[in-house]
């Protein structure tokens, strides 16, 4: 997607993808992965989401990497934090204790920004991707995380019925997408049209949330 067309779904208040909660998806599957205490946890694409004040309120470092410099700053005034704001060389870095956002082009970032990351919540970054962009995301974000284990959400849907984003994600693709790098195992499987008026409305007829898990091959 143009990075103008983010800005401006921000801009308009077009935030359907925004949860008034945290996601049940995190909640449930995160005490399998195994993290350490304090483990530094990477979001990408993370919006203003709740599940950072979540992850935060856990005990864990969160880095995030966003594009838009206005959900970086509602995400900072809702968490009632004062950041220090500094640059780097795709954007800006936004700073308070253990939370981290660097603002800008997430294929600009490398593995120096973030440093050694424990876990990946990709909770709406791949999703949000055309075909071509998933394709050279995936294997950045690897790359960007050393194959840090990765807590995946992916959504399947009939794209004839509704044009994304978020886009539809089929475990063929996932597994072509991460199996070079990764194991995979699916963690959960939900019909969740019944919560998503506005796919239904868009004549959605199945939306299906799915659950992954990423470890790295040995």
């Amino acid at each position: 997607m143009e990075k103008q067309f983010w800005r401006e779904r921000w801009q308009n208040r077009e935030l359907g993808w925004h949860l008034p909660f945290v996601n049940p998806v995190l909640k449930r599957n995160l005490p399998g992965l195994n993290p350490a205490a304090g483990a530094r946890v990477f979001v990408p694409l993370c919006g203003k989401t709740l599940d950072i004040r979540w992850l935060l309120e856990q005990g864990f470092t969160v880095v995030g990497a966003e594009l838009s410099e206005r959900a970086v700053r509602e995400l900072f005034e809702e968490l009632g934090f004062e950041p220090v704001v500094t640059s780097w060389d795709g954007g800006h870095c936004w700073h308070h204790g253990d939370l981290t956002v660097f603002q800008g082009d997430l294929f600009a970032l490398t593995a120096a920004e973030p440093g050694p990351v424990d876990l990946v919540y990709d909770r709406a970054a791949l999703v949000a991707l055309p075909e071509p962009l998933r394709a050279r995301y995936a294997p950045h974000l690897a790359t960007l995380t050393g194959n840090a284990p990765q807590l995946l959400i992916s959504f399947e849907y009939d794209p004839a019925e509704m044009d994304g984003p978020p886009f539809p994600v089929q475990p063929d693709e996932i597994h072509r997408l991460y199996g070079d790098r990764y194991t995979l195992e699916e963690l959960s499987r939900q019909e969740v049209i019944d919560s998503q008026d506005r796919f239904k409305e868009a004549g959605v007829t199945s939306f299906v949330q799915v659950a992954w898990r990423l470890n790295p091959l040995k």
